[in-house]
Formats: structure tokens, C-alpha cells, sequence
């Protein structure tokens, strides 16, 4: 059945770069060709915004659209968490590691014409607590990162906030280890990702056997501790070389509970959402997603 009217959430930041207002219209008029009613609602600056606008989305909408990253993507599914929807994705974010995994087309007539009839298939997303996530959180160098990065730094140089925010937490490097409790077997790391997809930062292959479809966990620890050891670890995730790391172990699980002894951050499709300790697991009920 094609879908006929269209709620697309923009967030906030997608409209202030011309590439990426381009690129949205782009699609937007494609969808308009295709008989497609489109309603357009840009979030504001206030958190919360985009998953208040998904879970007040009308019901006549035959399918709501995350125009942003992968932070929007996940404000839209949590919001949408209690409702079974057709979800789509217009990638207007910095990296977009959920376009990458499903292989999204980036010609506007080609994402338009997925999004108008192209099938939604059931992906399991994670959990933390009661925020859901679509590609991967973790705690450790990575959510500690994820928390360094500038906000306004990220929005006007992309990338390059990432590789600041990284040399800033390599110098002021403390370590800690992390106790993991999987299948009911302890373990420790330094840190921890639980990955839904196998990427991580858009191309880098960082948990090879994990699958979007299947409701389980994939956790990558991060066995050995210090700056040279994240050096290592970052090279190696550079050359698509990680999974070949002796300190790096993969587990599967529905459910990881992960503590320190601090309260480090924990990260959820790049986004801060709490701290340590906390249940990782998968979500009561899949979601409807687009794609190819």
C-alpha cells in the first residue's frame, strides 16, 4: 500500500546547513511527485522536542520520518515506542550509522520512492533503562567522548568535534574498569560497547556478527587499559582491524548489566542518557523501520 500523508520531524540543527536544507527539500518534492501529503514539523532547541513531536504525531500520518542523525532517529523511535508505525530516515546527521547499516539510497527519487513504498521490516532496538536506542550504546573512552563533544563545535565542523573530543579525553586519560555481568558470567573491561548494528562511526566495522533484525545484544569489551592501549584500539578500528584484537572480546546477550565504581557516563546512539550502573537489554516490541 503506498503511503499517502507524511509527518517529517527535522531536527533542529538539519536546517541550518544549506547542504542539508538542500537535501531535504530535495526529498520533500520528490515525495510531493509521488502524491505524497507532507507535513513538515522542525523541532526546537529544547531537549525532548523531537520525541514529544513523534509521540503527538496525528494517527491519520501513514508514516513519521526522522529528518537528522542518529539522535533523531532515536528521539522518534522512543516516542513512537508505545505506537506500531512505519518508521523512515532522511540522513541529514554527521556520521548517520543507521543509513549506513541498512544501505539507505542517497538520490532523493530513490529515498523517496523507498519511503513511499518500500517495505517496513521489523529491527529490535536496545534498552537502557527505559530509553530505547537503534544502533549502539556503551560506557567507557566512548560514552566519555560522546560527553566532550561541543555541541556547537560538532554543528559547525562535524567530524573534527569527534577528533577533538577524542585528543581532549586521551590527555586527561584516568581509566577505570568496568564490571559486566552477561549470561550470568562477570567480566571486566575498560570499556564496553552493546551494539545492535555492526558499524561504529559511520564505515568502521566494530561487531561484525551483530544484526538489526535479531533481538539479541552484541557486546564488544575492551579489555586492556591506558592511552596507548585506546591508541591501538583506534587504529585498529580505522583499518576495519578490530575484531582481530586479542583485548577485545565479543559476547552475545539479551541483557548486560554494567557498574564502576564511578558513575561514568553511559551513551545511546550518541547521545548522553545516564550513568552507571545500569541493565542494557532489548526492547519489549521491534520497530516498523523502512528499509531496503
Amino acid at each position: 500500500m503506498l503511503r499517502r500523508r507524511a509527518l517529517i520531524i527535522v531536527n533542529p540543527s538539519a536546517g541550518r546547513s544549506r547542504t542539508r536544507r538542500r537535501r531535504l527539500d530535495r526529498v520533500v518534492a520528490a515525495l510531493e511527485r509521488r502524491g505524497c501529503v507532507v507535513v513538515l514539523r522542525r523541532a526546537g532547541p529544547v531537549g525532548g522536542d523531537v520525541e514529544r513531536l513523534a509521540r503527538e504525531a496525528e494517527v491519520d500520518f501513514d508514516i513519521v520520518i526522522a529528518a537528522g542523525g542518529d539522535g533523531t532517529v532515536n528521539a522518534v523511535a522512543n516516542g513512537l515506542r508505545a505506537v506500531a508505525r512505519p518508521v523512515a530516515v532522511i540522513p541529514l546527521g554527521t556520521v548517520n550509522v543507521l543509513a549506513r547499516e541498512i544501505k539507505l539510497p542517497r538520490h532523493p527519487e530513490q529515498l523517496a520512492e523507498l519511503i513511499t513504498a518500500g517495505p517496513a521490516r521489523p529491527i529490535w532496538p536496545g534498552q537502557v533503562g527505559d530509553r530505547l536506542f537503534v544502533t549502539m550504546a556503551s560506557s567507557g573512552f566512548d560514552a566519555e567522548t560522546v560527553a566532550t563533544v561541543n555541541p556547537r563545535f560538532k554543528h559547525h565542523f562535524g567530524r573534527l568535534a569527534f577528533a577533538w573530543a577524542i585528543f581532549v579525553c586521551l590527555w586527561r586519560y584516568r581509566g577505570g574498569e568496568l564490571r559486566i555481568r552477561a549470561g550470568g558470567v562477570d567480566h571486566s573491561a575498560a570499556a564496553v560497547i552493546a551494539a545492535k548494528g555492526p558499524l561504529y562511526a559511520g564505515p568502521y566495522v566494530v561487531a561484525p556478527r551483530a544484526r538489526l533484525a535479531e533481538p539479541m545484544l552484541d557486546l564488544v569489551l575492551f579489555l586492556s587499559t591506558g592511552r596507548l592501549a585506546v591508541l591501538r584500539y583506534l587504529g585498529a578500528l580505522l583499518l576495519n582491524r578490530l575484531p582481530r584484537r586479542k583485548d577485545v572480546e565479543f559476547l552475545r546477550s539479551r541483557e548486560v548489566f554494567v557498574s564502576a565504581a564511578e558513575a561514568l557516563p553511559v551513551q545511546a546512539d550518541g547521545e548522553i542518557i545516564t550513568r552507571l550502573p545500569v541493565v542494557i537489554g532489548i526492547a519489549g516490541q521491534p520497530l516498523q523501520l523502512v528499509r531496503p
